[in-house]
């Protein structure tokens, strides 16, 4: 087989195939299988980079199962992204999101399945020591598996495992051709490689194993951090949230930074409120959005007053009160405080009060809607939010401290702001517990 070559700047970059490696089972010698092959073929040089399809280093290392498919996936993931029909997006415990968590039924013994390395990262850098012994070369290595990637169709060679090789070449602060500073520009160049040496490997050929040559510049004498280092930190990830999280990724938080809630992050929040089903075509929510301290100042310390009143009058202890009133806390903790109100003046009146109240209810439940997507948009725009719902007991305070027009219902008040410490795991709870198959 032929190689590719490319150019790279004033570097020639040559893709050579690893041909005759024979079928891989468990506890081979790896090492010994790609060094004897390598050697035989294209050989290796010092700054060569040795590309190995991670089935391989998963059949070595024993990592193929009998079983149903579906449980491997189960067994392999830690968060599911998405779903869709027979498709899953799953992230690994490697931190990988990818299809399927890694699990293939391809180039396998029908009726198993290969799982992904355990330590992608461990088993690249023992492949390059052994390798490079073997070879008398200083040389990379990487381990591939194929991914599809968000907005583009196809699939492409990516690295999940690199020893001995730069993966991330930072070019921020250098300039463009036209004196430009670049600001943003990291290029990932362990992809590149997987990518580059898929063009010769590819999926039915039966070569699991390319040597790509001319980029010694970013092979390196340590193992360094491997692909791991690839792998975008969850606070860093705009995409995070897969059809999967959304709605769990909805959580009451009580604790929060004093940091400003973007006013467009807002508006976009209630943008989803507002797309809530409504009765008689109908737009029953509006949204008093408080966003100076004044306003809730004046908000929390008039309903605080008014709370106590009521509860002494209830006959409660001072100790008793000074409990209840703690509920209201996280709205004084809250940058930003938006308070859900219903309008129902497109309810119907009928003559008799048992539809006049199931007619109300059902303005109430889209209301109950709009604040659900109001609180699952905000955890979208990485905020944080409490429903507390305290205004639903005293509205004519609530009508006064904010000005609201009459027809307004105060329903709760949403606390609003950036999480000041992670929420706590939220508790499993059984589905079936909740309903009734009829």
């Amino acid at each position: 087989m032929t190689g590719q070559r490319f150019t790279a700047g004033p570097a020639q970059v040559t893709v050579l195939p690893v041909a005759g490696m024979p079928e891989v089972t468990s506890g081979a010698d790896l090492t010994a299988l790609i060094a004897d092959a390598a050697l035989a073929g294209p050989g290796l040089l010092d700054g060569d980079i040795l590309v190995i399809t991670s089935k391989i280093v998963s059949k070595a290392e024993g990592r193929v199962v009998r079983g149903d498919r579906e449980s491997a996936i189960s067994a392999e993931t830690v968060r599911v992204v998405a779903r869709r029909g027979p498709t899953t997006i799953s992230q690994t415990r490697h931190g990988l999101v990818m299809a399927a968590a890694g699990v293939d039924e391809s180039n396998t013994e029908p009726g198993t399945l290969v799982l992904l390395p355990i330590d992608p990262d461990g088993s690249a850098e023992a492949l390059r020591k052994g390798i490079g012994e073997r070879a008398g070369a200083r040389i990379g290595v990487i381990i591939t598996d194929t991914m599809g990637r968000p907005w583009r169709a196809g699939q492409t060679d990516t690295a999940i495992g690199a020893a001995g090789v730069t993966t991330l070449r930072d070019h921020r602060g250098q300039t463009d051709t036209f004196g430009n500073l670049l600001e943003v520009t990291v290029a990932a160049v362990a992809d590149e490689v997987a990518g580059a040496a898929d063009l010769v490997k590819q999926k039915t050929t039966g070569v699991p194993v390319a040597v790509v040559r001319g980029l010694g510049d970013v092979v390196t004498d340590a193992a360094g951090p491997g692909a791991a280092s690839i792998i975008r930190p969850a606070g860093e990830d705009m995409f995070r949230l897969g059809a999967a999280d959304v709605v769990t990724a909805r959580r009451t938080v009580r604790e929060f930074t004093s940091a400003p809630v973007p006013a467009e992050a807002v508006r976009r929040a209630i943008g989803a409120a507002i797309t809530a089903p409504a009765p008689h075509h109908s737009e029953p929510w509006r949204f008093a959005v408080l966003e100076s301290q004044g306003a809730r100042t004046r908000l929390l310390d008039d309903m605080l007053m008014a709370w106590k009143a009521d509860l002494t009058g209830d006959g409660f202890t001072p100790e008793q009160i000074a409990k209840r009133v703690r509920r209201g806390e996280p709205l004084r903790r809250a940058p930003l405080i938006i308070v859900p109100c219903l309008v129902a003046d497109a309810a119907h009146t009928y003559p008799d009060a048992r539809r006049n109240d199931a007619e109300r209810t059902m303005f109430v439940v889209s209301l109950g809607a709009a604040v659900e997507n109001l609180l699952v948009a905000l955890a979208v725009e990485g905020l944080g939010s409490c429903w507390v719902s305290s205004t639903l007991f005293c509205r004519e305070v609530t009508w006064r401290a904010l000005g609201l027009p009459p027809e307004w219902e105060p329903m709760g008040a949403i606390g609003v702001g950036y999480p000041a410490v992670p929420p706590p795991d939220r508790p499993a709870r059984d589905p079936d517990l909740f309903m009734r198959r009829l």
